[in-house]
Formats: C-alpha cells, structure tokens, sequence
C-alpha cells in the first residue's frame, strides 16, 4: 500500500482514499528523530512551515515517488527532488490570501496606514490626506493563478491594470515590455516565483524608470528586488515599498530596510490566513484521489509521471 506522509491528520481532508496509508508528520526539524517509515514513503507532503532539514530529508527518501508541497514556490526544495521524483506545487492554495495581502498592503500604502499606526502608539490625533487606489496604473508582474486573483480585487477600486508575465499572450505583456510599461506605473505589484530569470529583475534600472512617488508591492520572492537598489531609492523620499518578502529574510534587527522611509514589511504572511487551510486539504485531498486512482497528478513543476 502506498505510504503518504501527511503535516496534518487525514481526518482533516473529508475524504482521503482509503486505498492508501497515511502517516501524520508535521515535524521534521530532527532528522535523527523521524519515523522508520522514512525509507517507505511514497508520497511525501512537507509541513507548510518547513525549515532547512527539507533539503536533507528529500534526497534520503528511498521510494519517494511524490513529493506535494504546500507553497507556490518551490524555489526552496527543486533541486534536491532526485530525478524521476515529481515535484507538485500548491497552486491555488494561497490565491486568496495572497491576493488580499497584496490589496492590503497596497491600500495601507497609498492612504499612509502606518502613520496612523504610529500616531495612535502616541496618542496623538494627526488626520492627513492620502493616495487613492481609484484612478492609479498598476503594473502587475507575474500573471499566474496569484497573478489573476489580485487583479480580480483591484478592478473594484477603479484603477487601470497592466498585466506582465514572463511570456506575452493575449491581452498580457512580456518581460522585455516593462521598460515601455514602468514609467507610466502609479504601483508595481511584483508576483512572480523565483526563477534564475527573475532574481534581481527589479534592479537600480527598473527602478529608475518609474516615476517620482511610485508604490513597489513585493508579495512574490525577496531575491527578484535588489535590496540595495531598493534601498537607495527609499533613503531619497523618491519611492515607497511594501514588502511581505525580503533579501534577506528573516530580516535581521539591524537592517537598514526597518527604518527606510516610505516602507511598510510585513513578515512574509501572504499565505498565512484562515483561508488556507481549507484550500490546501482541498488540493491535497483531490491530489491523493488522482495518485490513488493512477492518474495523473496536477501542479506538476518537475519530473515525469
């Protein structure tokens, strides 16, 4: 029977095939304290919070088939999937809450959120004029399944929407546009994956072309943003950011990000809502119906079946 490790209990999917063997493993920090079952494990869904012992653990799983991660990004594990193991992503888990992260830093950007914030830690009473969405070009850089769900919740606020992908389809513009596309761009929101194309896409040049006052929203990877470029441009007062992912990350107490003006971070919480759960047993649960059917598995980003 094929062995799946689950982060989670197989209750928690409503309806798990019963033609298959699941066992909870939702700590994997010590590997000397893992299960015997490593060896046996076919199908292996990682914990969502997962640390660096994943890189180790997957190359020493000797009948993995499947390896079905929780993240949309898979940047972190990809090169260690051996050949002949497939790697599935979690597209369409985090569309939702992703999306939302992405209206919210956008709105508590351009109306000064944070200003309020820090003037109720003082007591103080300090009403100011701020940016509307309304109105606004947004250029949007990654047009996938994130990509769709974050335009679906810009077009209610009245502003125009660019889209940007790494390839031009119809009604979606390429990579090699962004120099036509930036200097007209009242916010940029950046979700992408992190690809030896994108890392460092936004660079000191990006950067340039946009116009005085412009919002950069990074919800996909910190590596695609050149943090010292970046940085540079906040320190002049000539753009804003708000980031949910950053270069480095964690980041450290005495990095000059935390007091760049014109700065909002948040603490890589684009998945982290009430809305994920339900979506991940979802895809996890129609995932094992397919493998334990012999079909074939969706959200294939490596390997072959």
């Amino acid at each position: 029977m094929t062995l799946v490790w689950l982060p989670f209990d197989p209750a928690d999917l409503g309806d798990a095939p019963t033609s298959l063997d699941y066992e909870v493993v939702d700590d994997i920090s010590d590997l000397d304290a893992l299960p015997a079952s490593v060896d046996d494990v076919e199908v292996f869904v990682p914990p969502y919070s997962v640390g660096p012992q994943v890189r180790e653990l997957i190359p020493r799983m000797r009948s993995l088939r499947i390896v079905q991660t929780l993240t949309a990004g898979v940047d972190n594990v990809r090169d260690v999937v051996p050949d002949g193991v497939l790697l599935c992503n979690g597209r369409g888990i985090h569309d939702t809450s992703t999306a939302e992260l992405a209206l919210t830093l956008t709105l508590a950007s351009l109306r000064g959120a944070p200003g309020w914030v820090r003037g109720q830690d003082r007591s103080s009473w300090e009403p100011a004029w701020g940016d509307s969405l309304a109105d606004r070009e947004v250029l949007l850089v990654g047009y996938g399944a994130i990509g769709e769900a974050i335009e679906a919740r810009l077009l209610p606020f009245e502003c125009s929407v660019t889209r940007v992908a790494r390839s031009a389809r119809d009604g979606v513009h390429a990579f090699g546009d962004l120099p036509d596309l930036l200097p007209s761009a009242d916010v940029v929101i950046l979700i992408v994956p992190l690809t030896d194309e994108t890392r460092g896409l936004v660079d000191a040049e990006f950067l340039a072309a946009l116009p005085d006052g412009a919002l950069l929203v990074n919800v996909a990877r910190g590596a695609v943003v050149d943090t010292d470029a970046l940085l540079a441009e906040l320190t002049s007062g000539r753009l804003r950011a708000a980031l949910d992912v950053t270069d480095p990350e964690p980041l450290p107490e005495d990095h000059p990000l935390w007091s760049a003006p014109g700065l909002l971070v948040s603490p890589h919480v684009g998945g982290a809502s009430s809305a994920m759960w339900p979506r991940a047993h979802r895809l996890i649960r129609d995932q094992l119906h397919r493998i334990a059917a012999g079909e074939e598995p969706v959200n294939v980003m490596s390997g072959a079946y």
